[in-house]
């Protein structure tokens, strides 16, 4: 795969080093899995490396690598996944589904970043899942070796779970993810963008449930998650008829935070966002997020015993006195990052 220069949030270029050389990174399979240990832990520099076709530094201590499907880079404790097949309409394809957990779960295992961000290239955002899922050599595509017709199926059954499980990872991670959103989110792109924290567009955007125009229910995320975004009959409408929905209707009806002008804007907006939020301790937004997630899909009264619990172990008052310092002596706040995720005992 050819290993391009891309330009980073603060306008200077991101060297891809060749791997091998003393900045570079081990890289992993095709899926852009990376090369670790046998539990998969990333490898990589005190910054927080995520593992793709090849990696490097930029002079600002930008992290950068390339995968099939993304362009990755963290910058300023904010990660930045940019879906990279404009061609294509940035469709996803096997590789896809395997690279973007995969980058989250890395990011969030590590915790390199204290945001993610992720957004497109081209001329929509996403046009849902590629054909070569159905056809070719791919799981959807087989059964698993399987011969009798009951095992088949649960063969199928564990392939859509695992598709699903590809967005869940969204919501599982502990700091926010943000999606900014350019031309058209269709199909699978709504199952993704509806497990993100916040979705903001351009004034070009649409949304389209399409499974429905073509004859078969949507089965990734996006009759479960929509209907707690927007008020449930809107979501039958759109799930019913396929239509589209523009950018403004979205914003109206509280799928999208924000309107932006154009791609650029909504890019460097969504950005900006997830820069401030960076900013703030990243245990208290681990804990805000854990709490809304809950509370979505249960009772307020176990919601709030389960914030009780919560609070009574991870509130402690380092990051609160940090604050009030960093105000009092007019500076930003510094705190520790979250530890790494386990990975054995």
């Amino acid at each position: 795969m050819a290993v391009r220069t891309s330009v980073g949030r603060a306008g200077r270029d991101e060297r891809r080093v060749p791997v091998g050389t003393s900045a570079g990174v081990p890289v992993g399979t095709s899926a852009g899995v990376p090369v670790g240990t046998s539990a998969g832990v990333p490898v990589g520099t005190s910054a927080g490396v995520i593992l793709g076709t090849s990696v490097g530094v930029g002079s600002s201590g930008t992290v950068a690598a390339v995968y099939e499907c993304f362009d990755v880079s963290i910058s300023d404790k904010v990660a930045h996944l940019q879906l990279r097949r404009p061609d294509e309409l940035n469709t996803m394809t096997p590789a896809f589904w395997s690279e973007l957990p995969t980058i989250v779960r890395e990011i969030d295992a590590a915790a390199s970043a204290r945001a993610i961000v992720i957004s497109s290239t081209g001329k929509h955002f996403c046009a849902g899942m590629d054909l070569s899922v159905f056809t070719g050599g791919s799981g959807l595509a087989t059964n698993g070796g399987a011969t009798e017709v009951g095992r088949q199926r649960s063969h199928l059954f564990m392939m859509v779970q695992q598709l699903q499980d590809s967005f869940t990872a969204l919501e599982q991670v502990r700091m926010p993810v943000l999606a900014a959103i350019q031309g058209g989110a269709i199909g699978g792109a709504v199952d993704m963008v509806c497990a993100a924290d916040m979705r903001y567009c351009s004034a070009d955007a649409f949304f389209c449930i399409q499974e429905i125009n073509i004859g078969m229910t949507a089965d990734v995320g996006t009759l479960q998650r929509l209907p707690k975004l927007i008020p449930e009959g809107v979501a039958r409408e759109l799930a019913y008829t396929g239509d589209r929905m523009p950018a403004q209707r979205a914003l109206e009806v509280g799928l999208v935070n924000q309107v932006f002008d154009d791609h650029e804007s909504v890019v460097s907006g969504v950005l900006d966002i997830a820069g401030r939020i960076a900013t703030r301790s990243p245990l208290a937004i681990w804990g805000t997020k854990e709490m809304i997630n809950f509370t979505r899909d249960h009772s307020v009264a176990d919601a709030l015993k389960y914030m009780a619990g919560w609070q009574s172990g991870m509130f402690q008052p380092t990051d609160m006195l940090e604050e009030f310092a960093a105000k009092g002596e007019r500076r930003d706040p510094s705190f520790d990052e979250l530890p790494t995720r386990p990975t054995g005992i």
